[in-house]
């Protein structure tokens, strides 16, 4: 409908601009405003089930670990996942520098369990997937170039099919999945802004309409009065 009344009144216009008309009633017209489709996330056993079907004995095994980790740890992009290089690593700081949108550069966090699954990935399985090359990427193909983001979808999907995972899931699943619990434990709206690199709080506000779905199943689940 919005996209409708958009049309007419360029049309409209033009036939002002024609003189085929005096007046654009299409103007007077608000558009509907339209409604954010909440965002598809994984639950914490979902998540962690995902993690743990992967097979970690192989190179590529580890890195797909260390990925999977690191989109769950950071909500980061996977765009910004395969621009990664060995030098955006600060691991003893628990951060990480990342590209964004428009190469907004910002510094996001990661926690220890992503930290101790890249630092296994960089000992045990990048210097296999390497061989000849002198490739600066963090994430690495089994040629020892860069991985595509083609790729980590691909692992993405593979990984949630082995989990018997009805659902969607994509790199941005799990970007949605880290903001959901983030904000689902107590995290404020604006430190979750900061995270994800949103320039609008209003993008961000999108998830608190999955996180009210949450407190209301907690409430009804646990309060003795508010069963149905």
């Amino acid at each position: 409908m919005a996209r409708k009344i958009s049309a007419c009144r360029s049309f409209f216009r033009f036939l002002i601009r024609e003189k085929q008309i005096k007046k654009n009633s299409f103007e007077l017209i608000k558009t509907p405003k339209l409604e954010k489709r909440l965002p598809n996330f994984l639950y914490e056993n979902e998540i962690n089930k995902m993690l743990e079907k992967i097979n970690t004995t192989t190179p590529p095994g580890l890195r797909d670990r260390a990925i999977l980790e690191l989109l769950y740890s950071a909500g980061v992009r996977v765009s910004e996942i395969v621009q990664l290089n060995l030098s955006d690593l600060d691991l003893d700081s628990e951060e990480i520098r990342v590209f964004g949108k428009g190469a907004k550069e910002r510094v996001v966090l990661i926690g220890r369990y992503a930290i101790t699954a890249i630092k296994t990935y960089i000992q045990n399985a990048r210097i296999k997937l390497l061989c000849k090359n002198r490739s600066k990427a963090l994430f690495l193909g089994e040629r020892g170039t860069r991985l595509t983001q083609r790729s980590i979808e691909r692992m993405i999907k593979a990984a949630a099919k082995k989990c018997g995972l009805l659902k969607k899931v994509t790199p941005h699943t799990i970007r949605h999945t880290f903001a959901t619990h983030l904000l689902s434990h107590g995290a404020d709206l604006r430190t979750v802004q900061e995270l994800l690199g949103h320039t609008s709080l209003s993008t961000t506000q999108v998830y608190t309409h999955v996180t009210k779905e949450k407190l209301k199943s907690v409430y009804d689940m646990a309060h003795p009065r508010a069963r149905r």
